[in-house]
């Protein structure tokens, strides 16, 4: 794990242009302490971790898990003070790469949003037609947002700020107590700090969420309703054939849709 923590430190020390130095002068540390730690001599004690946490807003798992120089510094996402959508996928073309939460992955994705290991470990792919911006397909549990039923998948837009939510819309939002809920959301106040979650299925009542407790906010982008489907049919490599599809009968309905 050393050798992991030394090659993101040089790594983000000189995607800043910064030399040993004035990276030594940021953190108040001597530049030796500074070079020790890039050669994998010495391993960074927990204080100055969240220094450089802070300093270069990206997650400790990240700093001592991932292996930064993977992800392309431009699409590292910053989330609040000092977390990273981490790692953002990016193929050989430079389109984003959807990653896809398994239902039996999705118990674990709480402990593991802000995980590479974890995040790396997910199937993904490309649907070209998906407007600008980190895309993440998350699968939908119960009967509380019809027509989607349990099994199928929303595929939501990222957003950074939780301001950007519209009143009205359907997100992902994963909270530190409930995991991964989708919902309509209402009623922001900013004020009591909280928002309303509500369901399209009337027999659920709606219910309210701390702002603060908000780690992540998807925007529904569109939907793969598979409910109808047997469970034997439902395994990973059908699912993701059903994602590729859609650009097919997306581009078909279009063709329609054009005045002769």
């Amino acid at each position: 794990m050393i050798n992991k923590i030394a090659n993101n430190i040089k790594y983000l020390r000189q995607l800043k242009g910064l030399s040993q130095e004035q990276m030594a002068d940021e953190l108040e540390v001597t530049r030796s302490r500074i070079g020790g730690y890039e050669e994998g001599r010495n391993e960074p004690p927990i204080d100055l971790l969240i220094k450089l946490s802070e300093y270069f807003h990206i997650a400790i798992d990240a700093l001592i898990k991932g292996d930064l120089k993977k992800t392309n510094p431009d699409a590292l996402m910053k989330i609040g003070k000092n977390r990273i959508l981490f790692p953002v996928i990016i193929d050989n073309e430079g389109d984003d790469m959807i990653e896809l939460i398994p239902v039996k992955a999705s118990a674990g994705y709480l402990r593991g949003y802000s995980d590479p290991d974890y995040i790396e470990r997910l199937p993904r792919m490309k649907l070209p037609f998906l407007p600008v911006g980190k895309h993440r397909a998350f699968p939908i549990k119960g009967d509380s947002m019809p027509p989607l039923k349990d099994g199928s998948f929303v595929i939501g837009k990222y957003l950074e700020r939780l301001d950007d939510m519209k009143d009205g819309n359907t997100y992902i939002v994963v909270t530190k107590d409930d995991g991964l809920s989708y919902k309509r959301l209402h009623n922001v106040n900013k004020k009591e700090g909280t928002v309303e979650l509500h369901s399209d299925n009337k027999m659920y009542q709606p219910y309210k969420v701390r702002l603060d407790e908000v780690l992540e906010l998807w925007e529904y982008t569109c939907s793969i309703n598979i409910g109808d489907y047997k469970d034997e049919e439902l395994n990973l490599d059908s699912i993701m054939n059903m994602l590729r599809g859609l650009k097919i009968e997306i581009e078909q309905i279009k063709k329609i849709s054009k005045p002769n």
